[in-house]
C-alpha cells in the first residue's frame, strides 16, 4: 500500500519533531523522513538513533526535491516560526504542504500572513497536544502521539488535499484529530494548558526562594511532585508560548487570581460554607469532566469556551 506522503521533512528534531519523524519512520507512513536542524550534531544524532533517513542544517538542500504530497513539518519555539517561514517561502512550491506543532496558532497565522501577504492554501496550522519533560532529540519517542489528540485550525483559505494530508500524516501515527478556529484554539488552551504551566513555574519558583527550601522538597507529597512535574518542560518554549498568546493567557491568569482571592479571604474569614462550597464546585466539576473523557460524551457536545471572547 502506498503511504500517504511522499518525504516528510521535520524543521526542528527535538521532542515534537522527532517524535513525529520516528513514528512516521516505524509505520511507514511516509516514503522517507528528512531532518532539518541548526547544528549538524543533532543531524547526526538523528541519523544515528534511526529518527531520520537524512539530515541536514540547510532546508536549501531539499526544498527543490519536493512537490504535491509531500508535508514540511515545522516544530521550532513559537517565536521563531516566522523566521522559519522566511527562508522557506522563496524556496518551496506550492504544491507542497506546509504545517505546524506550535503551541499558539493566532501568532503563527500573524506570521504566515506577514511572510507571505496572505494565507496560502498550503498552510495547514496545527498543534498536536502531547509533550513531555524531556526535550532535545535523544527524547523523540515513536507513541508520543498515541490516543492523543492533533487540533487543526485551517482558515477558509486553507486548501481541502492539504488538509487531508496534514489529518493524515497525523492520524497514521495513532492521533485522534479534531478541528478548532484559531482564536478558539488560542482561549482554551490558554485556560487548560498555558495556565497550569504558568501556575506550576510560579509556585516551583515562589518556594525554590523559601528559606527551608530543603524541607519542603524533600517532604513534598506525590501530588505536589504530579502538579509541578510539568514546571520542569523547556524553558524557552514556554516563555514563547506565553508572550505568543499574551491575551488569552493573561485573562486566564486574571480570573484565576480572582478566585484565589476569594478563596483567601475565605480561609482569613474562617468562611467554613464558602470553602465548602468552592471545593465543592470545583470536586462535581473534575469529576464531570473525568467521566466526560473517559466515556468519549466529549463528541456529541459542543465546545464551549470560558467566557474568554471578550477581546476588545
Amino acid at each position: 500500500m502506498q503511504p500517504p506522503i511522499g518525504t516528510l521533512v521535520v524543521i526542528g528534531l527535538g521532542l515534537i519533531g522527532g517524535s513525529l519523524a520516528l513514528a512516521s519512520k516505524q509505520r511507514a507512513s511516509c516514503q522517507r523522513v528528512v531532518g532539518i536542524a541548526r547544528d549538524q550534531r543533532t543531524c547526526d544524532r538523528a541519523r544515528q538513533l534511526g529518527i531520520v533517513d537524512e539530515a541536514t542544517t540547510n532546508i536549501a538542500d531539499v526544498a527543490g526535491q519536493l512537490g504535491a504530497g509531500d508535508v514540511i513539518f515545522i516544530a521550532v519555539p513559537t517565536l521563531s516560526v516566522r523566521r522559519v517561514l522566511a527562508g522557506l517561502g522563496p524556496l518551496v512550491s506550492a504544491a507542497v504542504t506546509i504545517t505546524d506543532g506550535a503551541s499558539v496558532k493566532g501568532s503563527v497565522l500573524q506570521d504566515v500572513q506577514a511572510v507571505y501577504g496572505h494565507v496560502p492554501p498550503q498552510l495547514v496550522l496545527g498543534h498536536p497536544i502531547a509533550g513531555a519533560e524531556k526535550s532535545g532529540v535523544e527524547a523523540a519517542n515513536a507513541n508520543l502521539y498515541l490516543q492523543h489528540r492533533v487540533i487543526l485550525t485551517p482558515t477558509e483559505q486553507t486548501g481541502s488535499e492539504h488538509l487531508h494530508l496534514v489529518r493524515s500524516m497525523w492520524q497514521a501515527v495513532g492521533a485522534e484529530v479534531l478541528e478548532l478556529s484559531v482564536q478558539d484554539h488560542d482561549d482554551i488552551l490558554g485556560a487548560t494548558s498555558h495556565l497550569p504551566h504558568a501556575i506550576a513555574f510560579a509556585l516551583v519558583d515562589t518556594l525554590a526562594h523559601d528559606s527551608q527550601t530543603e524541607n519542603i522538597f524533600r517532604y513534598a507529597a506525590g501530588g505536589f511532585r504530579d502538579f509541578t512535574r510539568i514546571a520542569s518542560s523547556d524553558a524557552t518554549m514556554w516563555r514563547d508560548i506565553m508572550l505568543a498568546n499574551t491575551h488569552s493567557v493573561l485573562h486566564a491568569i486574571d480570573l484565576f487570581s480572582a478566585n484565589l482571592a476569594a478563596m483567601r479571604e475565605a480561609i482569613a474569614q474562617q468562611d467554613s460554607e464558602q470553602l465548602l462550597a468552592i471545593f465543592t464546585r470545583a470536586k462535581a466539576a473534575r469529576d464531570h469532566f473525568t467521566q466526560m473523557l473517559a466515556t468519549g460524551a466529549q463528541h456529541a457536545v459542543p465546545v464551549v469556551l470560558p467566557n474568554f471572547n471578550d477581546h476588545e
